[in-house]
């Protein structure tokens, strides 16, 4: 018989999927949705978290960054709440699959991003992109979880005997 998952990455995958709702649908869509259509103090929160951390990717999106953001808005939105059940219900091995797919997506996009954040040049007097190794610290800093959590569950898909489990078949 196959090991259980922790019962804590299946809680903190829940979590993640649970809070990603929320911050897709009314933060991160944001770049991507005309202007005025949500309400101001959502408008406004973003603007601070862009100034404070200096995020130019949610003020002024390149176009490959649109596109990751639909992604997550059509492909990505609809699967967290059906890997928040799977992992909340806790033992789902139909998640396997779909969570791979999932993981190895966002680790990849995740790349990208972190790459644009280490190396592009931000000095330009209209961009708002972080101008000392510090700030592209901090700025990296918000992104991390989102590529570490990921390859977690990357790593408990493929590797966890409860959800890597090959059932052996009974010789006749």
């Amino acid at each position: 018989m196959a090991a259980a998952a922790p019962r804590w990455r299946e809680r903190l995958f829940a979590l993640f999927f649970l809070s990603h709702v929320p911050l897709t649908a009314l933060i991160d869509a944001q770049p991507l949705l005309p202007a005025g259509l949500l309400p101001q103090a959502l408008t406004e929160l973003l603007q601070w978290y862009a100034t404070t951390f200096r995020d130019p990717l949610m003020l002024q999106p390149p176009e490959w960054f649109k596109a990751f953001i639909c992604c997550e808005a059509f492909l990505q939105l609809p699967f967290f709440p059906i890997a928040a059940y799977a992992f909340l219900k806790g033992s789902c091995r139909w998640i396997r699959t779909p969570a791979i797919i999932y993981s190895t997506h966002v680790a990849t996009t995740l790349v990208a991003i972190l790459a644009h954040i280490l190396f592009h040049d931000f000095s330009g007097p209209e961009q708002l992109g972080p101008r000392t190794q510090r700030e592209r610290l901090v700025l990296l800093s918000v992104y991390v979880p989102y590529l570490l959590i990921p390859l977690l569950l990357l790593y408990t898909m493929l590797y966890n005997p409860h959800y890597n489990h090959v059932e052996k078949r009974k010789r006749k």
